[in-house]
């Protein structure tokens, strides 16, 4: 495909007049597509349909009532399943509700009330007109970036690349700003672009120098076992942390909302010994259990980590062939012309990160709107809802059947080039 850069302003109008029939046309058709948010189809929810007729027996393995009070930290059963799936000691993990997004706002507001480790309460820093502040690598997770505006929290952005974050722009930030508590991490099939993190970068977060002793790293490991395409390792960020002499520095999250039911998953927090007693005694005051009931239909419907895993192979089977269609898409629409758009091609995870040109992602998205195709606002994915380049749209291939999926994708495209060229044309057709 020849660059547009390289065509004459006269075929760059008539480009553009003949984009804009074609959009017109697009119009007139009145669709209704959704690729806003990442949510599992319903072939995808039928695959766990079997939880709905458990549990067989409500009594646990140790005589326990299960549908009665008690266990805040989680039945023993569903903790040592997790566990085994996911390389953590069971006593190292607290069972939660159906949204590990609640697990991680409440231990954020635990550590503005109360602290962490003899160190004093976050909310401490506004009476000395001080803020806290928290490093969000970009593009990342808009769940998170609103947890922190919602306590006050000031968002650094750092650089996101191929194997995590900059940490050499992270090392040089925590080592000389008391006020950075900690770091947003969604290490493996990151939201949106898809990063992995390395073995080095897992590493030196555990290791580095921070200038807060109670600085803090939220593990997210929402995409653990998403794989789609490629199976990617990952290093244990609690043990790197242990051996580092950080044994408290991380609090590791995951959840089986993109696994079987969102509105009805389960969720876990997993930490050091010491942070788990510390979260149980916060805990207590708030509630006297999760749904126990829930984690023993998980458990009797997995069984085992390798059932897990197999039922991720399915969900995997199913989203494969809407992430080729994305990429293809792209592909045969744009093709090598970067200066149009670049995406990146993730092994797992639920969202595919595309880069149109700069000034261009609000635009695009306007015109999608227009056009009956609804995406995530241009901007979600940085702090504040500000894109600095005004240029990343984060695509949810999920929910969309194939065939709708392909149809938003051309009304995409279509709004790409038109975005594109009234930028090169510095014009907006009426």
């Amino acid at each position: 495909m020849t660059s547009l850069r390289a065509l004459s302003k006269e075929k760059l109008t008539d480009l553009q007049s003949a984009l804009w029939n074609e959009y017109r046309q697009e119009q007139a058709k009145g669709l209704h597509l959704n690729m806003s948010r990442g949510k599992p189809a319903p072939d995808q929810l039928d695959l766990s349909m079997d939880l709905l007729r458990l549990p067989d027996s409500c009594i646990l393995e140790d005589g326990t009532d299960a549908r009665n009070y008690g266990i805040l930290q989680g039945i023993p059963e569903c903790r040592k399943l997790f566990g085994n799936l996911l390389g953590i000691p069971a006593d190292q993990i607290i069972m939660g509700g159906n949204a590990s997004l609640n697990l991680m706002f409440d231990t954020m507001a635990f550590l503005f009330l109360f602290g962490t480790g003899g160190n004093r309460p976050w909310a401490d820093y506004r009476t000395v007109g001080r803020t806290v502040r928290f490093l969000c690598p970009v593009p990342g997770y808009d769940r998170h970036f609103r947890i922190c505006e919602e306590l006050g929290i000031e968002m650094i952005p750092v650089r996101l690349l191929e194997d995590g974050p900059d940490m050499n722009q992270v090392k040089e930030l925590v080592k000389n700003d008391e006020q950075i508590k900690g770091i947003w991490c969604v290490p493996l099939h990151s939201n949106p672009q898809g990063v992995c993190y390395s073995d080095a970068v897992v590493e030196e977060l555990a290791s580095m120098e921070t200038a807060a002793d109670d600085f803090r790293i939220f593990w997210d490991n929402a995409y653990g076992i998403h794989h789609i395409y490629e199976e990617v390792p990952l290093k244990d960020i609690l043990t790197a942390c242990e051996k580092a002499g950080h044994p408290n520095r991380c609090y590791y999250f995951f959840s089986t909302s993109k696994i079987t039911f969102p509105g009805a998953g389960v969720s876990l927090i997993a930490a050091s010994p010491d942070n788990i007693k510390e979260l149980l005694g916060h805990m207590s005051a708030q509630t006297i259990s999760h749904d126990k009931l829930n984690q023993l239909r998980h458990v009797q419907f997995f069984g085992t980590p390798e059932k897990i895993l197999i039922h991720m192979q399915k969900l995997a089977d199913l989203l494969r062939p809407k992430f080729d269609i994305v990429l293809q898409k792209l592909e045969e629409g744009i093709g090598q012309d970067s200066s149009i758009a670049s995406w990146s091609r993730p092994k797992g995870g639920y969202f595919i990160s595309l880069n149109v040109s700069d000034g261009c992602a609000k635009r695009t998205v306007e015109l999608a709107g227009q056009a009956g195709v609804t995406l995530t606002v241009a901007g979600a994915s940085y702090p504040y809802g500000k894109d600095p380049d005004d240029s990343n749209i984060r695509i949810a291939p999920s929910y969309p059947s194939e065939e709708e999926l392909a149809q938003a994708m051309d009304i995409l495209i279509l709004c790409i080039k038109i975005a594109y060229l009234e930028k090169l044309l510095g014009n907006q057709p009426k």
